[in-house]
């Protein structure tokens, strides 16, 4: 009988000890989701992040956070031009349904739109970088490029990372609550 109550009595502690140490995680998670940034708030790492890189004095750095956040919101906006024509006009409904296949007419609408915004960025660096030559050196800026393709790189990782933790994270949420349910 003494032996029958030890027994429960150290399950019971692994079971509870369990379910905290899976608590614990899942709030865990849901904190790291938290610290999510907003556009400002990354411009302003990706340029505290460029500065430091470059090395700038404070002087050349105060010239450089204005015209850095202007170039950086107009390469934005170019870049999404055709994501946010594409993505606004479809409902949850319509994601739903699969894509239709494109005729060579819409094909060919869609590369000459790509053209067009390619030549609006090419545009875009050739006006800033007329901007930057006023308190940079041409290896500063090429510096400054290269960094900002390497955090872009390093973003578009850690989003996709973050992504697949919120899908695994729901996965485990969905199937705790049906454990619940049964």
């Amino acid at each position: 009988m003494m032996r029958t109550k030890f027994f429960l009595m150290v399950l019971a502690a692994i079971v509870i000890g369990s379910q905290v140490t899976l608590f614990a995680q899942e709030k865990k998670e849901t904190k790291s989701e938290r610290r999510q940034f907003n556009k400002e708030q990354m411009l302003e790492i990706q340029c505290n992040q460029i500065i430091k890189g470059l090395a700038l004095d404070d002087a050349t750095a105060a010239k450089f956070i204005p015209v850095y956040k202007q170039y950086m919101e107009e390469m934005q906006a170019t870049r999404h031009m055709g994501v946010c024509r594409n993505v606004a006009n479809r409902t949850a409904a319509d994601k739903q349904i699969p894509k239709p296949v494109p005729t060579d007419a819409e094909v060919e609408q869609a590369i000459k739109a790509r053209f067009a915004q390619s030549r609006k960025i090419l545009d875009i660096r050739e006006e800033y970088y007329n901007e930057f030559r006023k308190f940079l050196s041409p290896k500063q800026i090429q510096k400054m490029y290269n960094m900002e393709k390497h955090n872009g790189d390093k973003f578009r990782k850690e989003m996709k990372k973050r992504q697949g933790m919120k899908k695994q994270h729901d996965g485990r949420r969905h199937m705790s609550q049906g454990d619940v349910k049964k």
